[in-house]
C-alpha cells in the first residue's frame, strides 16, 4: 500500500493495528519483525577482487596475447613468451585497482541508515536498532535524527527535514501531519518522513508505514541493481581491432605455410623438417601481426589519464571512462552546488522605499550594499533594522575552516547572517545585547516565524519573518528613513507587487517585522504577532558559479549541450538557466508531472528542445538519460542525492559529487567531482579527447610498422620462398617488442593538439581506423613497401647483411 499520505491520521493507524500513545507492544513488534523481515535493503552478492582480476582476461586483446605467449612457446622463444606474460600482468593488475571498488552501490545504501532511532513501545520511549524497525512503530523523532523507514507524521512541532539524498530539494522541508492528495509526487508528500534523510529542525511523532526494500530507498535500490553496464565506445573499438588482428593473424599463418608447403612439394623439396621450420615462421609472422604492447599502452594512457584527471579535481573510479568523456555530446546537471554555489546569498534588500542590491557570493562575508552608489548601512535606519531582525530571529551560526566559510544551519537563515556580517554587524555582539526570551516557532500554516528578545535597558523586542504575505497580515506600520508610521492598505499592495518582481527574478523573498512588547505579559502568537511595524523584503538566491557560466559557453562551442535538471520550481531553474546561457529563447521547460505522464516515446520526440527541467524525480532523471541515449547521444549526468544513483549508473559517464555527494552516488558514478563544480567536467573532457587522440597515434604508428613488417617478410618468402627469410622469428619478436613499441609509447603520452577543444565530439560509432588513419597507413605503405624490398634484394649477396 502507498497511499498513507491521503488518509487521516486515525485511519492510518487503524490499517496498521498500533496505538498512538502506547505504540507497538515488544511482543507484537517481534512477530512483526518475524513476518516484515529486518528493516534492511536486500543484500546482494559482492564481486570479489578475484572475479574482477579474472574479468580483466575477456578482453579480446588479452586473448589474442595470451594466445601469443602459447605460440612463441611452441618455437622455443621463451623469453618473449615472458615478456608478453608480464605485459597481460601488467594490463590485468591495473584494471583489478582501478575497478575494485566499481560495485558498491548497494553497500553505501545499508550504510546510510541509522544505527537506533527512538521508538515507542508499550507506552515508554526506546532506542532501538533501526534494523528492527518495523510497520506500525511510533518514531520519536528530533533534530539530528537520521529517518530509518518511511513514516507517516502524526504529530510535529516545527518539524523540518533535509531531503535532499532523496528528492533533490535543497531547501529543508517544512513537515504537516494533514492529509495530501493521493496522487502527489513523493516530494509533496509533507505528510510523510523517508529513509535516509534527516530532521533539521523541531520535532515530532510518526508511524512506520514501509520498511527495507519497500521504502522509497529500497526502490532505488532495486533500480541499481536493474542497470546494466554498457561496452564504452573504446572497448567496443577496441574489441573491433582485436578481432581485425586476430582474422589477420590467422591468415598470414595459413597463407604463408600453405602456399610455402605447396611451393616446395611442387619441387620435391618437402620433408618433416621443412614442414615445422616453415609453420614455426608462419606462427612467429602471425604474432608479429598483433601488436603485443597495445593493450599495455591503451591500459597506461588510461591510468595516466585518470592520474591527471585526479590532479584536476576529477576522480576516476572506472577506467575505461576517461576515453568516453571524450564523445560526451549531452550534459545532464544538477542545478544546485554544481551549477550553482550551493550557499544561499542575499542579493537585494527593499527597505525605506528603495530597492538596494548587495554584492558577494556564497557564505565568504564580503560584500557592499548599492542603490544609485555605494550605501552606508549605519545611516539607513530601516536597512539596519531589517538586518538586525534577520540576524536575531537566526539560528545559523557561520565559522571559517581554513580558507573556507562553512554554515551551521538552515541556508536561507546563513544567508540572512551573512548579509549582516557584510554591514560589519557583528553576530556575537548582537546575540549577546539582545538575549532571546522566547520564541514562536514557524510552521507550514503559519509561515513565519517569531523570537522575543531583551534588548539593552530592559526592553522586550518581537522581530518576525516570513512570507511577506503572512507578515504584511500583521502589520499596522511601517518603517521608512524619516521613523514609524502608518501602513496603508494600498502601500501594502504595492510592496506585494515589489514582492512579485522579485520572485520571477528566481528571487527567494523574506519579509521582515518588529514591534515593542516590553508590556506584553504573556508571549502568545495572539498577543505578540499584532500591530507589527513592517521593516522591507529580502530576497536571496543560489548564486550561479562563475566558472561554471564559462564552462557552459565552452560546452556550446565544441557542440556539447547542457542540460539543467533540479528539485526547484519552473520559474527558479528557468531564470537561473537563463543567467548561464542554458536556456534561450524558443526552448522548452517540462516540470515533473508533465514529465511523469509522457511515455518513452513521447519524450524522444522532443527531448532535443527541452533544456530546463524542474520538481522532477528519481524516475524521470532516468526517463531523460534514457531518451537521449536512444537518439545515439553520448550522455553524462551529474547528481549528488540518492535519488540520482539509478539515472547516474544508466549514463555513459556518471558523475557524482564529491563534497555534497552520498556515498550512494559516488559508488555508481563513473566519475568523481572532489570540487563540484561543473567546470571540472569539461576539463575532464578535454583530458578525454587528448587521451583518445593519443591513444589512435599509438595504433597508427604501430599498425603501420606491423603491417609493413608483415607485407615485406611475408612478400619475400612468397616470391622466392623460404630459404630466403628477411628476418628469422626472433628478430621478428624482438622488433615487435623493442623498436615498434617504445617509439609508441611515447605516442601515448603526447601533449593535445591545439584544436582539441574546438571540434566537435566524435561519433562513438567511428572506428579507429578512420579515413585519415587509413590514408596515412596507406601512404607509408606505398613508400616503405618498395624500399625494403629494394633494399633486401639489393644486400641478397650477404643474406646476414640484407637482415640486418
Amino acid at each position: 500500500m502507498s497511499n498513507w499520505h491521503s488518509m487521516e491520521v486515525v485511519r492510518v493507524c487503524e490499517r496498521l493495528g498500533t496505538d498512538l500513545r502506547q505504540g507497538l507492544s515488544e511482543e507484537e513488534a517481534r512477530k512483526r519483525l518475524e513476518k516484515y523481515g529486518p528493516n534492511e535493503l536486500k543484500k546482494e552478492k559482492r564481486i570479489s577482487a578475484l572475479s574482477i582480476f579474472i574479468n580483466q582476461f575477456k578482453n579480446i586483446l588479452i586473448v589474442i596475447l595470451l594466445i601469443a605467449i602459447g605460440l612463441s612457446a611452441i618455437v622455443g622463444e621463451v623469453v618473449d613468451a615472458a615478456i608478453i606474460g608480464v605485459i597481460v600482468v601488467f594490463c590485468a593488475v591495473l584494471g583489478l585497482i582501478q575497478e575494485y571498488r566499481a560495485e558498491r552501490a548497494l553497500e553505501a545504501l545499508k550504510k546510510m541508515l541509522s544505527p537506533t532511532i527512538t521508538v515507542l513501545r508499550g507506552g515508554k520511549e526506546t532506542e532501538t536498532p533501526s534494523k528492527e524497525i518495523v510497520p506500525g512503530d511510533v518514531l520519536v523523532l528530533e533534530a539530528g535524527d537520521k529517518i530509518p523507514a518511511d513514516a507517516r507524521l502524526i504529530e510535529i512541532h516545527s518539524l523540518k527535514c533535509d531531503e535532499a539524498p532523496l528528492t533533490g530539494e535543497s531547501f529543508p522541508v517544512a513537515k504537516d501531519a494533514r492529509p495530501v492528495p493521493e496522487d502527489v509526487r513523493v516530494s509533496d508528500r509533507k505528510n510523510m518522513v523517508f529513509t535516509g534523510t534527516t530532521v533539521t529542525y523541531g520535532r515530532g511523532r510518526a508511524v512506520v508505514t514501509s520498511t527495507g526494500m519497500n521504502t522509497e530507498f529500497g526502490k532505488i535500490a532495486e533500480q541499481l541493481t536493474a542497470v546494466k553496464e554498457e561496452k564504452t565506445p573504446l572497448e567496443k573499438r577496441t574489441e573491433e581491432i582485436g578481432k581485425w588482428l586476430g582474422v589477420i593473424a590467422v591468415s598470414i599463418c595459413v597463407l604463408v605455410a600453405g602456399f610455402s608447403i605447396v611451393r616446395e612439394a611442387w619441387l620435391d623439396k618437402v620433408d618433416l623438417g621443412f614442414i615445422v621450420t616453415i609453420v614455426m615462421f608462419a606462427i612467429a609472422l602471425a604474432v608479429a601481426a598483433v601488436p603485443e604492447a597495445l593493450a599495455a599502452i591503451v591500459t597506461g594512457a588510461l591510468a595516466i589519464g585518470m592520474h591527471q584527471m585526479a590532479k584536476s579535481n576529477a576522480l576516476i573510479r572506472k577506467m575505461p571512462a576517461v576515453e568516453t568523456l571524450g564523445c560526451t555530446t549531452v550534459i545532464c546537471s544538477d542545478k544546485t552546488g554544481t551549477l550553482t554555489k550551493g550557499e544561499m546569498t542575499v542579493r537585494k534588500i527593499y527597505a525605506g522605499g528603495r530597492m538596494i542590491e548587495v554584492t558577494g557570493v556564497g557564505y565568504e562575508p564580503v560584500g557592499e550594499f548599492r542603490g544609485s552608489g555605494k550605501i552606508q548601512v549605519g545611516e539607513s535606519e530601516p536597512i539596519l533594522t531589517l538586518l538586525r531582525a534577520g540576524l536575531l530571529c537566526n539560528d545559523s551560526v557561520l565559522e571559517k575552516a581554513g580558507e573556507k566559510w562553512v554554515m551551521k544551519g538552515d541556508p536561507t537563515e546563513g544567508a540572512l547572517l551573512v548579509a549582516a556580517l557584510k554591514a560589519g554587524i557583528s553576530a556575537e555582539e548582537l546575540r549577546g545585547d539582545h538575549s532571546r526570551v522566547e520564541e514562536i516557532c514557524f510552521s507550514s500554516e503559519r509561515k513565519r516565524m517569531t523570537t522575543i528578545h531583551r534588548a539593552p535597558g530592559g526592553k522586550r523586542i518581537a522581530f518576525m519573518k516570513g512570507a511577506p504575505e503572512a507578515i504584511l497580515k500583521r502589520c499596522s506600520h511601517i518603517l521608512d528613513e524619516g521613523g514609524i508610521r502608518k501602513l496603508s492598505e494600498s502601500e501594502k499592495d504595492g510592496i506585494l507587487k515589489i514582492n512579485e518582481e522579485m520572485a520571477l527574478g528566481a528571487l527567494r523573498v523574506l519579509g521582515f517585522a518588529f514591534r515593542d512588547c516590553s508590556e506584553v505579559m504573556e508571549c502568545t502568537e495572539d498577543s505578540v504577532e499584532g500591530d507589527m511595524v513592517f521593516v522591507g523584503l529580502s530576497g536571496m538566491i543560489d548564486p550561479p558559479r562563475a566558472e561554471a557560466i564559462e564552462a557552459i559557453q565552452v560546452c556550446k562551442q565544441i557542440h556539447i549541450r547542457p542540460i539543467m535538471i533540479t528539485g526547484d520550481h519552473k520559474l527558479t531553474a528557468v531564470s537561473i538557466a537563463k543567467e548561464m546561457g542554458i536556456y534561450q529563447e524558443g526552448d522548452q521547460v517540462l516540470i515533473g508531472e508533465d514529465l511523469e505522464k509522457m511515455t518513452e516515446e513521447e519524450l524522444g520526440k522532443i527531448v532535443h528542445r527541452v533544456t530546463v527541467y524542474a520538481r522532477v524525480s528519481p524516475t524521470d532523471k532516468l526517463k531523460i538519460v534514457k531518451a537521449w541515449k536512444k537518439r545515439g547521444e553520448v550522455v553524462a549526468m551529474t547528481g549528488d542525492g540518492v535519488n540520482d544513483a539509478p539515472a547516474l549508473k544508466h549514463a555513459d559517464i556518471g558523475v557524482a559529487m564529491g563534497i555534497t555527494g552520498t556515498e550512494v552516488t559516488k559508488e555508481a558514478a563513473d566519475m568523481v567531482l572532489s570540487d563540484d563544480n561543473f567546470a571540472t567536467i569539461i576539463k575532464a573532457i578535454e583530458r578525454g579527447r587528448w587521451i583518445y587522440d593519443n591513444i589512435k597515434k599509438y595504433l597508427t604508428f604501430l599498425l603501420r610498422c606491423n603491417i609493413t613488417e608483415v607485407a615485406v617478410i611475408a612478400g619475400v618468402v612468397l616470391v622466392s620462398g623460404p630459404e630466403f627469410l628477411p628476418l628469422l622469428p626472433a628478430a621478428i619478436l624482438y622488433m615487435n617488442l623493442a623498436t615498434d613499441g617504445l617509439p609508441a609509447l611515447a605516442l601515448g603520452v603526447a601533449p593535445p593538439d591545439p584544436d582539441i577543444m574546438k571540434r566537435p565530439p566524435r561519433d562513438p560509432k567511428e572506428s579507429v581506423f578512420s579515413w585519415d588513419v587509413k590514408a596515412f597507413i596507406l601512404a607509408a605503405l606505398l613508400i616503405e613497401i618498395p624500399f625494403f624490398f629494394f633494399l633486401f634484394y639489393h644486400k641478397l649477396s650477404d643474406i646476414t647483411e640484407a637482415r640486418t
